[in-house]
C-alpha cells in the first residue's frame, strides 16, 4: 500500500473535511478524491460517509485510522534505517534555497559527517513545505510563511526584501524601484491556490484593500519566468531571484512597503541526530554567509 494514501486518508480524517485536507496536503480537491477511492479500492470497503458537513469516517475507516500510524511510523523508520545505511540525509528546497549559503551549508554539514551525502530535492511551488508534509525529505530550506508550518520544527535563517519580476516592456520597468501601491491592480502571476497562506504571502494580500487580480498560475520557475515575460502579469520575489533567475524578457525592481522575505530551515519534532547536525550546519553557514 502506498504510504502516501495512507498519509491523504489521514489528513482527511483528522479535518474531517477534504477541503482542508487538501489545503494541508498542497493537492487538489479531485486529486484527494481519487486517491481516497484508489484507497477504498485497495482497501475494498468503504472508508467515509460524505455529507453536507464533511467527511465521516465509517466502521471500517475507525479501524483504518487506529492503525494507520503505526503502518506510517514503521514505513518511515525502515526509510531512515535505510538512508542511515546508505549515509544519505534528504534535503527539500524551493527555488534558490538557502541563496549562497546553501554550499556552505552543505560543506559544515560533510566536515561535521563525513562520508554523508545530502540529497537535494527541489519542489515545486504547489508544495511549499517542500517535501516535509509527505515525508519526501528529512528537512527543508524554505520560505515562510509555509501552511501547517506549526506542526514542524522551523528556525529562521535570514531575511531578504522582496522585489517585483515585471516584463522587459512594462511601464513600471522604467523606474529603479517601485512602490507596492502602484502594483495592486495589476494581474499577478500566483502559485496554486491550494498552497493557501503562502500563495496569499507571496500576492501581499495582508498590504491590500481588495483580492488581488490573477493573471496566470504556475508552480515552478520556468512557467513563472515565461508567463512574466509575456505579459500575463508580475510577481513579488526574493531578492536574490535576479541573481538566481535572470532572464531576457524580464526585469527585476526593488519594491517598496512590503515586509521582506524570510528564508528558514525545517524539520520534524524528533529528528535524528544526522538531521539536528543540518539544521546547526544551517544556521552556522547562513550566518557565515551574510
Amino acid at each position: 500500500m502506498d504510504a502516501r494514501l495512507l498519509r491523504s486518508f489521514l489528513a482527511i480524517a483528522e479535518e474531517g473535511s477534504l477541503t482542508r485536507a487538501a489545503e494541508r496536503l498542497y493537492v487538489s480537491q479531485p486529486a484527494l478524491t481519487k486517491q481516497v477511492k484508489h484507497l477504498e479500492a485497495l482497501v475494498g470497503v468503504p472508508l467515509f460517509t460524505r455529507s453536507r458537513t464533511g467527511m465521516e469516517l465509517t466502521a471500517a475507516g475507525h479501524a483504518l485510522a487506529e492503525h494507520a500510524p503505526a503502518v506510517l511510523e514503521a514505513n518511515d523508520e525502515a526509510v531512515r534505517a535505510a538512508k542511515a545505511a546508505a549515509k544519505v540525509v534528504r534535503v527539500g528546497f524551493i527555488a534558490s534555497a538557502a541563496n549562497e549559503a546553501t554550499q556552505e551549508i552543505i560543506a559544515l554539514f560533510n566536515r561535521k559527517r563525513p562520508g554523508w551525502r545530502v540529497d537535494m530535492r527541489q519542489a515545486t511551488w504547489s508544495d511549499p513545505s517542500a517535501g516535509l508534509a509527505g515525508g519526501e525529505v528529512d528537512v527543508a530550506l524554505l520560505r515562510l510563511p509555509f501552511p501547517g508550518q506549526e506542526r514542524f520544527r522551523v528556525q529562521a535563517l535570514f531575511a531578504e526584501p522582496r522585489c517585483v519580476a515585471l516584463a522587459a516592456t512594462h511601464p513600471l520597468a522604467q523606474r529603479d524601484s517601485v512602490a507596492f501601491a502602484d502594483l495592486r491592480d495589476e494581474p499577478f502571476v500566483a502559485a496554486p491556490a491550494e498552497t493557501g497562506e503562502w500563495r496569499d504571502y507571496w500576492l501581499a494580500v495582508d498590504h491590500r484593500d481588495t483580492p488581488p487580480r490573477i493573471g496566470a498560475v504556475t508552480d515552478q520557475p520556468d512557467e513563472w519566468l515565461q508567463a512574466i515575460a509575456n505579459g500575463y502579469g508580475v510577481a513579488l520575489a526574493p531578492e536574490s531571484t535576479a541573481r538566481f533567475y535572470a532572464r531576457p524578457g524580464v526585469v527585476y525592481r526593488p519594491v517598496t512597503g512590503i515586509s521582506p522575505s524570510q528564508v528558514a530551515v525545517a524539520w520534524a519534532p524528533g529528528a535524528n541526530a544526522v538531521v539536528q547536525d543540518f539544521v546547526a550546519a544551517a544556521v552556522t553557514g547562513s550566518r557565515a554567509a551574510l
